[in-house]
Formats: structure tokens, sequence, C-alpha cells
């Protein structure tokens, strides 16, 4: 597929004039750390993630590592991937473990029937993940079943995974080739039970989630955070059943959390559910419409965390976006059960407003991960199943340029702009975004110009930092609609800023629907 050439129903025949905007740093004030789990990823048997995405076997003529493909691996090693969220999503809740381990000639077959009613082989498990996760330097991320599965199942998949000595599954490890346990800290307890992990109402599901933590054990030194499964969307309603059930087990006569962490799902889409739009054609009424959505972020979390702040104050219990991202139609011609979409630079400044709000939310907010990794929903990476072309996705460079702010502290940041709005049919938006940390003794700040026409013209302040080194990268392409390609892998790709040193810090533009990063050191 090629980037089209046609104007863009933004462009304008005469220039616009910029905006100025003011951004005010206290790189002396710190506060919390950005734990890199908010830049955590996911992985599901959903379509060509997987099998053609990670998998592509030890037969396979495709360069591999075991049958994992090399340059996927060798791609997501550049963003610095924290965690790795598998086997769902809702293919979690009809996920048997043991189907997945031992010699893959003998593994039984399955039907995916969440997605596409395909036929899979089981030949990526338990020990395939796990290499994944080795290779890529990421955390695991395990969801468990709790839709079709039983407590026994999952309670024995953790000692599988994590225990050593002697014990059965221990010696069935052993004899599936693995001597040593894996270090699998997070653990999902079931996925979307309000809707395909059970259609569950909130307290059957509160009352489940406990019982289900109480037997996922920490073995030798593995301590688990385990996540109950939590709302969709603005369901409030859902995160205080939950909390409800950490506040009744703190005030017995011998108090414990339940769980270390409840989780939401929040999707952005410019249309309906049942009408989402093109993922690469689109007016700038709907452009607006999603970056609407896309805002709309920080606002729900803020519910669920003032919910939670109720119930236990000291913040013991973290709050977990484990999925989040763009939701578009499909590609044309693709499966419609395998949600295939492409990824354009709108794409990529909806991640970059999320990963601002995730920086300002960095006290509650403990873990987020993006859907999809590969070939599904708001993926970094393409795969061309016809020319075996890997390709990075505008996100994806948001991710990479992203990265100086994992594990780094959150420092205040003010911006002044108040001609920087879009007035449209959802009301007054604010086109510039921005968070700033410290790490290293370095500063860095991520801003974002969602604005279609006007460039920005920023004056950043610098307080308590003296740095004698400046630079900048920026994510800029001509068109909000532009998208790479295995015919046009670089047509969103990062470019250098041009950052003027000033008395009090620096001086750059940003141009119209754009992300950059500022470093100063």
């Amino acid at each position: 597929m090629t980037v089209p050439s046609a104007p863009t129903p933004s462009s304008k025949e005469h220039p616009v004039s910029p905006v100025q905007a003011t951004v005010i740093v206290n790189a002396d004030i710190p506060g919390p750390v950005i734990s890199r789990h908010l830049y955590g990823h996911f992985a599901e048997h959903l379509g060509r993630c997987i099998y053609g995405g990670f998998w592509v076997g030890e037969d396979s003529d495709v360069p591999h590592i075991g049958g994992i493909r090399r340059d996927v691996v060798e791609a997501l090693r550049e963003l610095a991937v924290p965690n790795l969220r598998w086997p769902g999503g809702c293919f979690a809740d009809e996920y048997h473990w043991r189907d997945g381990v031992g010699p893959r000639e003998q593994r039984p077959s399955m039907v995916n029937t969440n997605w596409g009613n395909v036929e899979e082989n089981n030949h990526f498990g338990s020990h395939e993940f796990m290499e994944l996760c080795d290779l890529l330097g990421a955390e695991p991320y395990v969801n468990g079943n709790v839709g079709t599965g039983t407590v026994r199942e999952m309670s024995e998949w953790v000692e599988y995974l994590t225990r050593e000595g002697s014990s059965p599954m221990v010696e069935l490890r052993r004899a599936n080739g693995r001597e040593q346990p894996w270090r699998v800290p997070f653990w999902g307890l079931g996925n979307e039970p309000w809707g395909g992990g059970g259609r569950m109402r909130a307290q059957t599901y509160a009352d489940l989630a406990r019982q289900y933590a109480l037997y996922c054990k920490d073995h030798n030194g593995n301590v688990l955070y385990r996540i109950a499964a939590g709302a969709s969307e603005d369901d409030v309603a859902w995160t205080e059943a939950l909390m409800r059930a950490v506040d009744e087990l703190g005030r017995g006569p011998f108090p414990a959390l339940p769980f270390e962490a409840i989780s939401v799902h929040y999707y952005t889409i410019g249309g309906t559910w049942t009408d989402k739009g093109s993922a690469t054609v689109f007016d700038d009424e709907g452009y607006w419409r999603t970056i609407a959505a896309a805002q709309h972020i920080e606002p729900l979390l803020r519910q669920h965390v003032a919910v939670m702040d109720r119930y236990d104050p000291q913040r013991r219990v973290g709050l977990v976006l484990d999925e989040w991202g763009t939701w578009w139609d499909v590609e044309p011609g693709t499966n419609p059960g395998f949600l295939y979409q492409q990824n354009t630079m709108r794409d990529a400044l909806v991640a970059s407003l999320h990963l601002d709000v995730f920086h300002r939310l960095a006290e509650r907010l403990t873990m987020a991960n993006i859907a999809q990794t590969v070939n599904v929903l708001q993926a970094m990476l393409l795969t061309d199943p016809e020319t075996g072309a890997l390709v990075r996705t505008p996100t994806f460079h948001v991710f990479e340029m992203s990265k100086v702010h994992q594990d780094a502290v959150r420092v205040p940041l003010h911006v002044r702009a108040p001609q920087a709005v879009h007035d449209g049919p959802s009301g007054e938006l604010p086109t510039v975004s921005a968070s700033a940390s410290v790490a290293g003794g370095s500063c860095h700040v991520s801003l974002t110009n969602t604005d279609l026409e006007r460039s920005v013209e920023v004056e950043l302040e610098l307080r308590g930092a003296a740095p004698t080194r400046l630079s900048g990268r920026v994510l800029a392409p001509g068109s909000v609609r532009a998208f790479n390609s295995a015919e046009h892998p670089e047509q969103v790709a990062p470019a250098p800023l041009e950052v003027v040193a000033t008395a009090t810090g620096c001086r750059f533009t940003l141009p119209p629907h754009s992300y950059a990063v500022v470093e100063a050191s």
C-alpha cells in the first residue's frame, strides 16, 4: 500500500500564524518515579500477532531464534520493552496452559473462537513465551484463565513457572526441558469478566478474584503482583466492588491485600463501536473526534483513582491500564477477526497524549499495556506476509523517543499557551501537551502539538537546572495521515529538532501535528 500524494483536507494555500507557548519545568522539584512498566506491551493470540508476528517456527526461512522472528526481537529491543502481557485478552479465558507445554508435535490443537475461528497448533506456549521475554529483556505478565479455567489450573501454572526444588509441577517442567524456574512477577486474574471473560456481575467477580489470588502463591522469592480484572472504561462501580474487597480483607484479625492491583481498559475510537472508521482515510472532523477521545483518558482514569483513594489512601493497590490504544475498522481485504489496521501519525499523537497522562498519574498508575505489539490494533510493528518486510509504525517511534522517561523522576511542568486550543463540536481542546522527567543528570521534556495547521513556538524555561548541552528530536511528517509501509518504511520517522539556547533554557518550534522530545543536560 502506498502513501496518497494528494493534498490533505486540512492543507491551506496560505500559511497560518504560529501559536506562542511558554513551558516551565521545575527540574529541581522531584515527584514520583515514572515506572518503566507504564510502557508495557500486549501480545494476544489474535490474528498475526503471535503466529506470523512473533512466531514463525523452527523450520521457517525467515531468520529466527528458536522459531521467534529475529528482526521483530531486534526492533522491539530498541524500545526497552519493560513487560509483555500474554496470552490475552479474551483468548486468556479459553486458554489451558497444559496444552502449550511439552513436545510441540504432541500438543493438541485448538480453535480460537474469539478471533477469526482459526485453528492453532499450540506451538507457541509457556516456554516459548518465556524465551521471548528473555530475548526482549522484558518481564512476563501472564494472564490466567478465570472464565473457563479453575483455581487449581492457575495455581499450578504459577507453580510450574516459578517454583524450584521438587513438586509435581516442577517435575513436569523438568520433563519438558527446563530445570530452573523463571521469574514471573505479573499475573492477571482473568480478563474482562464483565464481558467475554464470563459476563459476571461485579460482586461475583470480586469474590472470585479474592479466591484465585489466594491460591496464586509466591514460590522461592518470586513475589507475585496479582492484577484483578477491572472495569471497562468509566464503570467506577466495578472498581468500587474490587476496592471493597481490599477494604474488607484489610480489617480482619489477619489483614492482607487480596491483590496488588486492579485493571481498567479504554480504547480510543473516532467513530462508534459498530462503525469505527478507517485507519488512514479520515477528515479533519474525524481527526478531532479522535483527539477528544484520547484526551478523555485522563478524567476517566482520575475517576477510578478517586474511588481507589477513598478505600486505599496509602495507595498500596496499583491501577493498571493493561489495554489501551486506537481501534479502527480492519484494513480492506483482511480477516475481520484479525484486527489488522494501519497506523498513521494520528495514532502516534494518541500515544504521545496517553504517555503524558501516564506520567501525571504515576503516583497510582503502575502499569499500562498498549494493544498490541505486532500486526494487531495500534501495533509497534507490521510484518508483510507477502514480502517478509518489517515496518516500524509511527507509534513505534513515539515509544522509542519516549523511553528516556522509563524509571525517571517526574518533575513539575506548566504550559502557558492560551491560544493553543481547538474549538470544535466537543468543545475546546488544548492542542499542546507536555511532561518532563529527570534521570542521570539529564532533563527530558516531551511535547505534542495536535493542531493540524498551526505550529507552536515554544519558550522552554528550565528552572533549577543549568544545562550545558541541548538537543531534540521531532516526529513531524507532512500529513497527519502519513503512515509507513513496506514501500515507504520511513514516511514517518524522527528527525533532529533545532533547539536554540536562551538565558533561561531554550527555544524551538513544534510543527503542526508533531511530537518532540528535548534533552537538557
